[in-house]
């Protein structure tokens, strides 16, 4: 883009500097909370899926018993006892990025009668609220991390425009604008000693 070569475009470019490199830091911190963030993150997320697979491998201890289930009538079967019902989600500022926070899994209110079952089943079914819950919990850490992500894109896009684009551009634009001024005053006072050495010259 063409610059003026004037003075008031040097005080123009010199604020754009001034106000890139201000800018600059708050950016670059910003970039650093991101990153550590999603870090912290990604090893909860870690921590809960494994403890997930876990939980779904303890139930291979299960696999005679749940057989029973197929057993049962259908309206009777396990999966009907244990239905999510609502995720309840509050909203929190992380690095300036509002992510979703998991609270709880609540469960419709489901009745059965006990002697339709085996004494198992009870127990069955706290396991299964607990890996749906752990499933929510994941899903919205995989949330977070995928906002976070896309926050930490822009972030590091704005870094690298003032680092590598606006405050290089802004120096050169500066000094152009020095060079030409420089020249200007340069041309200006020899203009002026050949004037006066004419007009000395006339004189005599």
């Amino acid at each position: 883009m063409a610059i003026k070569l004037t003075k008031n475009e040097q005080k123009v470019q010199k604020d754009h500097l001034k106000q890139y490199q201000r800018y600059l830091p708050t950016l670059q911190l910003k970039k650093q909370q991101l990153q550590s963030v999603i870090m912290q993150i990604k090893a909860d997320l870690e921590e809960k899926e494994a403890e997930r697979e876990g939980m779904i491998g303890n139930l291979d201890d299960w696999v005679a018993v749940f057989a029973e289930n197929e057993q049962f009538v259908e309206e009777l079967q396990l999966n009907n006892l244990v239905q999510p019902d609502k995720v309840l989600v509050t909203t929190e500022n992380v690095a300036g990025v509002k992510l979703p926070a998991f609270k709880e899994l609540t469960f419709k209110d489901i009745s059965y009668n006990v002697d339709d079952y085996p004494l198992w089943v009870d127990t069955a079914l706290v396991k299964l609220r607990e890996i749906a819950r752990l499933d929510a919990l994941v899903s919205t850490l995989r949330k977070q991390v995928s906002l976070l992500e896309k926050e930490l894109r822009s972030t590091s896009q704005r870094v690298n425009l003032f680092e590598k684009v606006k405050i290089p551009e802004a120096k050169e634009n500066i000094r152009v604008i020095g060079v030409y001024l420089g020249d200007q005053q340069t041309a200006a006072v020899v203009r002026g000693k050949i004037s006066k050495k004419k007009l000395v010259g006339a004189e005599r």
